[in-house]
């Protein structure tokens, strides 16, 4: 080319949740069946949707409005109903032009963190989600910038690591928050999140909550809303249906801004998202529609207690399988539908290995693990030996060694067999060198 056209945060653009998939193919390829417990899609691994809620989407189809382009915003009576949702559950008050619709939150993720200067930065989480670490850092130019989450405390935020990278980096301007947390299932106390307001406050930053999973929490944890604790600090939480319905095929997000109107500068800023998204007309109607109808149904609470209910049970099966392994640290899922295994400094190595039996498979997986990190080579022998695929947690924009699962095999029987099955591959591994 005349010209190096490539942008200078593109090598910044990693998505290991997907890119597993391309390798787990070619296992596939040479024989061997997969288990998918890489990525949260419930409906691929067997939740049914209620009738009543494909009833709502299917009477909303039929009418031509549907099929029209919404304000660019999102449709009035939805977001009126949202605002007055956000009104019930938190203390700041917003109206429905607080809200913004995007095509997923992964829409949104690219353009919060792409109206930003790139001079300045949001701090994430480590683990982080991918969409949200590969964003901002490629927005920057540069590697993720983030704080510590403890797993040697319930995968909490390391709350001294976050005010002294705040402190020390005047660069940063914003907090990012998952809560519930992806990919370790954290769920955080009311006092970790004022915590956070705090620094944000005394710093003159911003807090962006992730919160897709706000209404997936048990084992008798209850997430907080940003909404609550958020005071007069700029805030924004980012929400959708893809996780919760759920329905991650309708691509449909939106964000809620908080305290717009406390800072001039915030202002401007939520205003250039907003004219971003102008740029795409709208985002899709057809999920933005149904979503009254089927959030204020009054069988939807028991909809939401049936599933987490279901999901209390898969962790507490997960964890009771796991947390007895000598090498590895586990804790408890609370919230969303993911459980992270880390492995303890110094028990990882590049002579471990699991048995296979065919050739073929054994000859890529010995090609493929060359060099490679110490937990992506675990997670490729897993795969070579059982098919299981999961996810390293190096791809989270991580240092620490380890790898997410997810909790949503909905065939019990299944489910602790594939559990079972990743201890035992667990301690042959640890053994074999």
């Amino acid at each position: 080319m005349r010209n190096n056209i490539v942008s200078l945060g593109a090598d910044e653009l990693k998505y290991e949740i997907r890119e597993i998939v391309a390798v787990a193919k070619e296992f596939e390829k040479l024989g061997r069946t997969i288990i998918w417990e890489n990525i949260g899609d419930p409906v691929q691994k067997g939740e049914k949707i209620p009738s009543w809620i494909k009833d709502l989407v299917i009477e909303a189809a039929k009418e031509d409005s549907t099929y029209a382009y919404s304000p660019t915003r999102g449709l009035d009576a939805t977001r009126e109903f949202l605002a007055n949702l956000a009104n019930d559950n938190g203390n700041v008050r917003i109206t429905k032009e607080d809200i913004i619709f995007f095509n997923g939150l992964g829409d949104a993720i690219s353009k919060i963190y792409g109206q930003l200067k790139r001079e300045f930065r949001v701090i994430g989480p480590s683990p982080a989600y991918s969409t949200h670490s590969s964003a901002e850092a490629s927005h920057a130019g540069a590697e993720y910038l983030s704080y510590s989450l403890d797993p040697q405390n319930l995968w909490y935020p390391d709350l001294n690591d976050l005010r002294m990278k705040v402190k020390y980096n005047p660069a940063i301007s914003g907090i990012l928050v998952i809560n519930p947390d992806n990919p370790t299932g954290a769920v955080y106390p009311k006092e970790i999140l004022q915590d956070i307001v705090a620094i944000a406050q005394e710093y003159d930053l911003f807090v962006v909550c992730d919160e897709i999973y706000i209404n997936l929490t048990f084992n008798g944890k209850k997430a907080v809303p940003l909404a609550k604790v958020i005071g007069d600090v700029c805030g924004i939480s980012m929400k959708g249906i893809s996780k919760e319905l759920p329905w991650p095929g309708s691509r449909c997000g939106w964000i809620e801004v908080y305290n717009a109107k406390n800072d001039p500068v915030f202002t401007k800023y939520v205003k250039s998202i907003l004219d971003n998204k102008m740029l795409e007309v709208c985002s899709t109607t057809l999920p933005q529609k149904v979503i009254p109808g089927i959030l204020g149904d009054s069988r939807y609470p028991k909809h939401i207690s049936d599933r987490n209910k279901a999901y209390e049970q898969r962790a507490n099966i997960a964890y009771d399988l796991l947390k007895d392994i000598g090498g590895i640290v586990v804790n408890r899922t609370n919230g969303a539908f993911y459980m992270t295994v880390m492995f303890e400094e110094g028990v990882l190595n590049d002579r471990q290995t699991l048995p296979v039996k065919e050739a073929p498979i054994r000859e890529y997986v010995d090609r493929l693990t060359r060099g490679v990190a110490l937990d992506k080579r675990f997670v490729y022998y897993l795969l070579a030996s059982t098919g299981i695929c999961v996810v390293p947690l190096t791809g989270f924009n991580c240092g620490l060694k380890g790898f997410r699962a997810t909790l949503l095999e909905s065939d019990e029987q299944r489910f602790s067999d594939i559990y079972r099955a990743l201890r035992d591959k667990i301690i042959e591994y640890l053994k074999s060198a």
